[in-house]
């Protein structure tokens, strides 16, 4: 049986959650049970770490607020539970999602073969049209929390500290399973070579690349940006994907809508009007739009949206875009 010390290292390593050397340890103690001849209890053992370490995903799911208070103040943690079918995608698009939820929890498979799963996506294009819903869709579908990295925490004015909390957020993530969201990135992965670059966001970047390039976690690390043009160039070959969002298309706009009404009557409603005033809007305009329009029908005691009311709602919104 094992020695008492190493029963006591153990105990002391799981207190700590230490995972690699509690694991180290038990084979020590699997090792030592072998050399006596026990290669039974020797074998049993060894069964029992290798069945940890493969449930270690969905076993070692740590909360934000078992964490330390630094990676509290630097990432939001939340559990969504939106769909990707709740928002209108293309169907390059949708391929894509089904592929990385596929390769994503079938991660096993892959491993066999040496082969990675998609782990590591970088998504732009403009604002509302839905790549933050993307990433929470993910976390959703995955059955994992969504960590928001927040920027306002993480980047700061002093010189190096901002490289260090990346670094502990890369580590948080190997013990914390989850999809990382990291939104408006280009306030991190900017152009190292623009003229007002002061030297600082070379340096947090050449960081973010180590860091990602290095990343063996379980964590799907989701990254997204309005202003594709102002990313560094050394970014793409770092991500799996690259996913580009555009605003909704004619043939997009009426399931955006019927799904976004799906609880009133939209019947009578004339599409070849709201196609014509929803063009040009995002994703989450027209949602907007609607919501709007059902609130109107709300307060008018009916569970009709009519074509009238709903193209005021889109006029609405094209007014208010900035232009």
């Amino acid at each position: 049986m094992a020695k008492a010390e190493q029963i006591i290292q153990l105990l002391k390593s799981y207190q700590a959650g230490d995972d690699s050397r509690f694991y180290a340890i038990a084979m020590q103690v699997a090792a030592h049970e072998a050399r006596k001849g026990h290669s039974k209890i020797a074998s049993e053992i060894k069964e029992l770490i290798d069945l940890a370490k493969k449930n270690k995903r969905q076993n070692n799911v740590i909360s934000i607020s078992q964490s330390s208070s630094i990676i509290q103040s630097l990432v939001v943690e939340t559990k969504p539970k939106c769909k990707l079918s709740d928002l209108t995608f293309s169907d390059v698009q949708k391929d894509l999602f089904q592929r990385v939820l596929q390769e994503f929890s079938q991660q096993e498979k892959l491993n066999k073969y040496n082969l990675k799963a998609r782990r590591k996506l970088l998504l732009t294009g403009p604002p509302g049209t839905g790549k933050t819903f993307t990433a929470s869709a993910f976390a959703s579908e995955l059955k994992l929390p969504l960590y928001t990295v927040r920027l306002d925490s993480l980047i700061t004015k002093y010189m190096g500290e901002t490289a260090s909390k990346l670094r502990q957020i890369f580590e948080f993530m190997r013990t914390a399973p989850g999809v990382y969201l990291f939104d408006e990135f280009d306030a991190i992965g900017s152009d190292r070579l623009t003229p007002n670059d002061t030297g600082e966001i070379r340096r947090v970047l050449n960081s973010f690349l180590q860091f990602l390039e290095e990343d063996n976690s379980e964590s799907l690390i989701v990254c997204a940006t309005n202003y594709k043009k102002l990313l560094d160039t050394a970014l793409f070959r770092r991500f799996d994907d690259l996913i580009v969002y555009d605003l909704p298309e004619r043939n997009q706009i009426k399931k955006l809508i019927t799904n976004q009404l799906h609880l009133f009557d939209t019947d009578t409603l004339i599409w070849e009007k709201i196609e014509v005033e929803a063009i040009g809007l995002s994703h989450a305009e027209i949602s907007r739009a609607c919501d709007d329009a059902a609130k109107k029908s709300i307060f008018k005691a009916t569970e009709t949206i009519d074509t009238s009311n709903l193209v005021s709602m889109l006029k609405l919104r094209q007014q208010s875009k900035i232009k």
